[in-house]
């Protein structure tokens, strides 16, 4: 997709100027390391399912064996995935202080995996599952051997409570990194978005929380017509272009 390069350069000079710049994240970023996105004609996975049957809590509590074929599968899928180039650019702003650091859609942890340290993860992860009990942590590898196991629900070892994973379904309440999150976007002067169709709630009132605003990202978001700088095309090609407007600035 041909892109003005003046865009780069704008989105360059935003950075720049910014005194404090946070990023959110939505799943385009991550379909380049193989995961397919939620939305997206044609591709998305809720094209293929009905999420409120697949990742609701509705579902994981009255019919866990549901839950545990369909909606867990789902989680699990996205346990070998690999950073890829967006992923490593967005650690690499954040050791060099151009971004303050990442509030995230996204459960695959590929943000971690790239060497990002501050990421407010608003929908939860799925490294960990935890009793909904006693809040037992457990690895995401015991949840599944556990499954694995025929064990469902899974239980936990020190209480009998029952083990869930630390995701944010369909009918859960928010995390306190949303919390989190808000409070660092409120304190920011931009805001890039990057692979997020902000059309999940409560997420997609957190640009409303900035002055400027770059959003990159492949469609139309609601919030394109106040952004300073809309791209569309890759997280990678966007990014790539965005830090070499930067290093020219410094030479």
């Amino acid at each position: 997709m041909n892109v003005d390069t003046n865009v780069y350069e704008k989105a360059a000079e935003l950075i720049k100027k910014s005194k404090k710049t946070i990023v959110l994240t939505g799943a385009g970023i991550s379909t380049e390391s193989g995961i397919p996105d939620f939305r997206s004609p044609g591709t998305g996975l809720w094209e293929k399912m009905d999420p409120m049957e697949a990742l609701s809590t509705r579902v994981l509590y009255n019919d866990p064996i549901k839950f545990y074929n369909n909606g867990f599968k789902i989680l699990l899928s996205m346990k070998d995935a690999r950073p890829n180039k967006a992923h490593y650019i967005l650690a690499q702003m954040e050791d060099e202080g151009l971004i303050s650091g990442i509030i995230t859609q996204n459960i695959d942890n590929l943000h971690q995996k790239a060497g990002s340290h501050r990421i407010f993860e608003v929908h939860g992860q799925t490294r960990t599952g935890s009793c909904m009990n006693c809040g037992t942590k457990v690895s995401i590898d015991v949840l599944n051997d556990k499954i694995e196991k025929r064990e469902i629900p899974p239980i936990c070892d020190k209480c009998n409570g029952i083990l869930r994973p630390d995701v944010v379904m369909f009918g859960d309440p928010m995390p306190e990194d949303f919390e989190k999150a808000w409070h660092e976007a409120s304190n920011s002067d931009l805001m890039i978005v990057i692979g997020s169709s902000l059309t999940v709630s409560p997420v997609n009132f957190l640009p409303g929380l900035v002055k400027h605003l770059i959003i990159i990202n492949k469609t139309r978001t609601p919030e394109d017509n106040r952004a300073d700088v809309v791209i569309r095309c890759s997280a990678s090609e966007a990014l790539s272009n965005i830090i070499t407007y930067l290093n020219k600035e410094e030479k």
